[in-house]
């Protein structure tokens, strides 16, 4: 079996593992591994291949790797469900005051009352900006 074969068939059964692990390891050696598949292909003998693998793969752990570990722990702020909501401008639908109301948030209606119980929000149509969600009721302050 030619050798450029082996190293990609170990590159691509690296890569693969990569999935049960998670940790970039795995990935980064099968990409060295294919690497040297390349440098094998391009004739180069078991040396020059050997070569091409390590140099790959510590210069892919030490630079890639790190990057991307930051980059998959750094999405820790991203909102969903409700929360996603905070902040979002809506536009009112009916009056809206300290006890009812609805608005149209994202194209969907809910039901609405004033974050101000003293505030009133009479004309439909009028931009305002969700604070909080309280089970299903958006609570909204007229936009500033």
């Amino acid at each position: 079996m030619a050798a450029w074969l082996v190293w990609l068939i170990a590159g691509f059964i690296l890569i693969s593992a990569e999935v049960l692990s998670g940790d970039l390891w795995l990935l980064m050696i099968g990409l060295g591994a294919l690497g040297g598949a390349a440098a094998s292909a391009l004739g180069g003998n078991l040396v020059v291949s050997a070569v091409v693998f390590a140099i790959a793969t510590i210069a892919l752990v030490g630079g890639l790797r790190p990057m991307l570990k930051r980059k998959m722990l750094a999405g820790g702020d991203h909102k969903t469900n409700t929360q996603a909501l905070i902040g979002v401008r809506a536009l009112t639908v009916t009056k809206v005051d300290g006890h009812q109301g609805q608005v149209k948030i994202g194209g969907e209606i809910w039901s609405a009352r004033a974050h101000n119980p003293d505030d009133t929000i009479p004309e439909p149509g009028t931009p305002v900006v969700v604070v909080e969600i309280s089970g299903a009721t958006a609570i909204v302050a007229p936009e500033p």
